[in-house]
């Protein structure tokens, strides 16, 4: 059977290494030939994904039998987009594994497709967990007076238009005082037009 292994970590400190050691042994027990690996580091509340916009490209294109992935949560966290991943990949006769969850969509079982429902269910949830604890992490941090994202460099207006009238770019001033360039035309540009 032409397989294809699918992973993903969410930050770019993750790798898949486990994810993909666990599929690679999956896909050798069952004797299957894998022909491709795809891999995105990215959020799986996205909807598209390089890698994952791939295979199903090449799924629809008949390239592959099989998807194998290591959790269900790894091919996505929205049950709205992962019912209508699964169903695009049953309409293109696509089989769907998740190894470590025992899920098989070859399985032609009402049971199946159940489970398939709610552990889509349950990683939407996880996922809307964690935006909720993020959220409560960030309100108790700026409680405490903790300076959060960004801070923004203190400039002076002058400065930027005293550059500005030598003609120096909006790049060059940019990288001169240290602040993105949208700002530094801000700090100006209202005034060109005024004056």
């Amino acid at each position: 059977m032409r397989t294809v292994l699918y992973t993903r970590v969410s930050t770019a400190d993750q790798n898949c290494e486990l994810q993909l050691a666990e599929l690679r042994q999956f896909a050798n027990r069952h004797g299957w030939d894998i022909v491709n690996v795809y891999s995105d580091t990215l959020s799986g509340s996205k909807a598209s994904r390089p890698a994952l916009d791939r295979l199903m490209a090449d799924a629809r294109d008949g390239k592959f039998d099989c998807v194998i992935v290591w959790k269900l949560d790894r091919f996505g966290r929205s049950v709205l987009h992962l019912s209508q991943q699964l169903a695009a990949l049953a309409s293109y006769g696509v089989r769907f594994i998740a190894t470590t969850q025992g899920l098989d969509t070859d399985a032609s079982n009402p049971c199946a497709k159940l489970m398939l429902t709610l552990l889509a269910g349950v990683a939407e949830f996880e996922r809307e967990l964690i935006i909720e604890r993020t959220v409560a992490g960030i309100e108790a941090a700026r409680k405490r007076g903790v300076q959060l994202g960004r801070r923004p460099r203190v400039f002076r207006r002058d400065e930027v238009q005293r550059l500005r009238a030598e003609g120096k770019s909006w790049k060059a001033i940019s990288t001169a005082l240290g602040v993105p360039v949208g700002t530094c035309r801000g700090a100006v540009e209202p005034l060109e037009g005024v004056q």
